[in-house]
Formats: C-alpha cells, sequence, structure tokens
C-alpha cells in the first residue's frame, strides 16, 4: 500500500545549525502519528519541510510522489501551526475564519484526482462537493461548535479558538491533517476535548493525523505510533513499543530536560 507520507534522511540546517539531521520515517493510511520531542528538537521544521515551506535535503514523498511532485496535493493537506496569530479586534465571525479555508473545486478535484491515481483506498472521491456555506457549517458541526458560527473571533476561549482552527483545516475534508503541538495555551478541559476530537476525526472522518506534543500521556492514549526526535530520530514504531521501553522513555527525558536546562541558560 502507498504510504501517505514518506521521510527519508531528511537534513534541514539553516545559521550554521542543524535543525533536522538524517530523519526517515514513514505514515500509512489511518495513523495518528504522535511525534515527541522537546522545545527545539526540530518538529515544526520538519512540519514546514513537508509543506513546502522549508528547504531541504533528502526525499519527501506525498502519496509516492516525491518533492515538488506533490504540489498539487498540498491543498488536500490540513494543518494546524503551534501559534496562529491573529489581531483579536478584527471584525471577523467564527463563520467567516473557517471559510478562509475553503478552497476552489477545482484545485481539490485536481488534487483529489491525483490521489486516487496512487492506488490509494480513499473513501472520498470529492463527488459532492457542495456549497461553500454546507462546508462551513459540516466543518462547525464536526468540531461541536456550530452554534458559535456568528460570534466574533476575539470574545472566543483559548478552547474554542483552537477548535474555529481545526474547523478551518477541514473545511477542505483533508486526506492529511498535520498539528503542531496544538493544545499549548489551552487548560486542561480543552485539552482533554480537544484529544476526544482527534480521535473522532481520524476514525469517523478517515482523515491520517500527525500530531506533535509533549504530552506522553495524550500520547500513549490517543497515538497509534509514536516518533521521537530530538533532531535525530530516536525512534519510530507502534506506541505499545515505545511506551514499554524504559530506556527509549528516560532517553526522551533526559534530552527534553538538557534542552530545557539549555534554553534557560540561554535566558
Amino acid at each position: 500500500m502507498t504510504s501517505v507520507l514518506e521521510v527519508k534522511d531528511l537534513v534541514i540546517g539553516y545559521d550554521n545549525h542543524l535543525a533536522v539531521d538524517k530523519i526517515s520515517f514513514d505514515v500509512q493510511e489511518g495513523d495518528v502519528l504522535g511525534i515527541v520531542g522537546p522545545n527545539g528538537a526540530g518538529k515544526t521544521t520538519l512540519f514546514r519541510a513537508i509543506l513546502g515551506l522549508q528547504k531541504y535535503s533528502g526525499k519527501i514523498k506525498m502519496f509516492g510522489l516525491e518533492d515538488s511532485k506533490y504540489h498539487s496535493i498540498i491543498p488536500l493537506i490540513g494543518y494546524v501551526p503551534q501559534k496562529v496569530i491573529f489581531e483579536p479586534n478584527f471584525p471577523a465571525t467564527v463563520f467567516d475564519v473557517v471559510s478562509m479555508g475553503i478552497i476552489p473545486n477545482k484545485k481539490l478535484l485536481k488534487g483529489a484526482k491525483i490521489v486516487q491515481q496512487c492506488g490509494c483506498c480513499w473513501n472520498r472521491f470529492y463527488s459532492d462537493l457542495g456549497s461553500n456555506y454546507k462546508k462551513v457549517m459540516g466543518s462547525l458541526k464536526t468540531v461541536g461548535i456550530e452554534s458559535l458560527k456568528n460570534r466574533r473571533i476575539g470574545e472566543l476561549s483559548g478552547g474554542e479558538l483552537q477548535r474555529v482552527f481545526i474547523a478551518k483545516s477541514l473545511v477542505k475534508d483533508p486526506l492529511l491533517l498535520i498539528l503542531d503541538e496544538p493544545v499549548t495555551s489551552v487548560d486542561a478541559e480543552s485539552q482533554k476535548k480537544f484529544y476526544e476530537l482527534i480521535k473522532k476525526i481520524n476514525q469517523e472522518n478517515q482523515i491520517t493525523i500527525v500530531w506533535s506534543s509533549h504530552d506522553l500521556d495524550a500520547i500513549s492514549k490517543y497515538a497509534s505510533r509514536v516518533a521521537c526526535m530530538n533532531k535525530k530520530l530516536f525512534f519510530h514504531g507502534e506506541k505499545e513499543e515505545f511506551f514499554s521501553n524504559k530506556d527509549l522513555l528516560r532517553t526522551y527525558t533526559e534530552s527534553s530536560m538538557q534542552m530545557h536546562m539549555h534554553n534557560h541558560d540561554m535566558h
């Protein structure tokens, strides 16, 4: 079966600094891959490379297509960055913001056709594209905030705002959803709801998810596979293997502590 994503010997450096050091891993259809690693481990840089926003050496394949050849598939990828910057006083409603995620049907169909030619067994064929209103309301319903559609974004809580940006990424019914430490600024209750939402999106909407997090408890509960990185890749495989390996967990904890102390010393 064609992998949704395949990364091989990926190296990324800038300003005489090696951010990602020869990383290789794959993501299969239906996976929830949890990427763990300390701050500065290269997770965001890795995501930027996958999305075509960062120069690199090595290979990245999306649905079997290499590097620039998967340009037409990029619109079918949902992405929620770690920090979404917006002006709280901007007069936009929840509906307005989610609408910004809509892409033209022509682009959508072009990308979908390429994916289908790769032999992937996705259930979606984008035959019923529907109106933009229908797409937005469907996305809001998926994340449970349809009642907030007319609310101004500046009036939302952190957890509600998080759901808005997830809805924005879901409005195009993506094949792959990339989430970069999405719960850093929300309370514990919102985090719990978010994790349940991830499970729902993966199982009911059949969307493959790559998600970076510091929360090992959440990864152990909701991810199907784990990648552990700190510039290099320490582990990639089934979550049961990762969490049953005390040496791996100790390596992760030590690297996280070292990176924390390094950042503290710099400040």
